[in-house]
C-alpha cells in the first residue's frame, strides 16, 4: 500500500489532478478526525480540510520526498488548525465555559467530555497536538516524531508532560 502512494504522489507532483484528488481522499477522514479535534466545529473543521487540500495541492512540488506525504498532509493541517484557534483567541477573549448552561440537561457523559475538552485546551499547544495524535489518530510515538519533526525521546518526554498536567487539571476539578 505504501509504495502505490509513493507512485500516485510521484503523479500528482508531475500534475495529474485526479491522483491529488486520490491521495486527499484516501487520508480525507484522519484529517477530519485531526482537525475536529482541534476545532470541534463541523463547520470549521470541513474549512480546515478545505484550506488544507488547497495548500497541498499549491506546494506538492515542494515535497522532497514522496513516501512522508501523510505526515506532511496532517503537518499542514496542524499549522492552520492552530492558526485558527490563535485568530479564534484574538477575535473572543470570552471563556470557554459559555458551552454550559444552566438550562442544559446534560448527562454525565457530557459533562466528562466536557471537562476532557477543557483539560485538553489548557495544554501548551504542542502537548495539545501530541495527545490528539496519539490517543485520538492511534499514531505511534515515531510517526508522531516524524509530523513534529522532534526526536523520538522528545515526543515521549512531552507526551508524559501532558499526561500528568491533564490528570492534575481532571483532579482539580473534581
Amino acid at each position: 500500500m505504501e509504495e502505490q502512494i509513493i507512485e500516485i504522489v510521484k503523479a500528482a507532483r508531475k500534475g495529474d489532478d485526479e491522483s491529488f484528488y486520490q491521495l486527499i481522499d484516501t487520508h480525507k477522514d484522519r484529517l477530519f478526525r485531526i482537525a475536529y479535534a482541534y476545532l470541534h466545529n463541523e463547520q470549521d473543521t470541513l474549512e480546515a480540510i478545505q484550506e488544507t487540500t488547497f495548500r497541498a495541492y499549491v506546494k506538492l512540488r515542494a515535497l522532497r520526498k514522496p513516501e512522508y506525504f501523510r505526515t506532511w498532509l496532517i503537518r499542514i493541517l496542524i499549522n492552520y488548525c492552530n492558526d485558527e484557534l490563535k485568530r479564534r483567541r484574538r477575535q473572543s477573549a470570552q471563556a470557554a465555559d459559555a458551552r454550559i448552561t444552566e438550562d442544559e440537561d446534560l448527562t454525565e457523559q457530557h459533562v466528562e467530555r466536557i471537562r476532557l475538552e477543557g483539560a485538553l485546551d489548557s495544554l501548551e499547544p504542542k502537548l495539545k497536538q501530541i495527545v490528539i495524535l496519539k490517543y485520538f489518530e492511534d499514531l505511534t510515538i515515531r510517526e508522531i516524531a516524524k509530523v513534529l519533526r522532534r526526536p523520538d525521546n522528545t515526543v515521549k518526554t512531552w507526551l508524559y508532560k501532558a499526561l500528568v498536567s491533564l490528570n492534575r487539571h481532571m483532579r482539580k476539578e473534581e
